[in-house]
């Protein structure tokens, strides 16, 4: 069963008001804490070692040993840009 609010002293209009200040205070706050994602974009092997300036070969090496994870699609294999960029500040906070 619902819950009825009764609001006594009020005139419609002025509910009306105080609700959309309220929702207007609750979007305002959701605007400045609200992060959009970004979209992960998928790098080909080639883009992947030109970014990190390593040669293909020590890609495979890296993928071999599970420091870098492939996405295959296909016959192609891609690297999440943000699973290399994640992997890099690890790095950073390792060392």
């Amino acid at each position: 069963m619902e819950q009825a609010t009764i609001v006594n002293g009020t005139t419609p209009e002025k509910l009306t008001s105080m609700i959309l200040a309220e929702v207007r205070k609750e979007l305002k706050e959701l605007k400045e804490h609200y992060q959009p994602k970004e979209p992960d974009d998928l790098l080909t092997r080639n883009e992947t070692a030109e970014l990190l300036k390593i040669s293909l070969v020590c890609l495979w090496d890296w993928t071999r040993k599970g420091v870098l994870h492939p996405l295959k699609i296909g016959n192609r294999t891609y690297y999440s840009r943000n699973e290399i960029l994640g992997r890099l500040h690890q790095t950073d906070k390792d060392q």
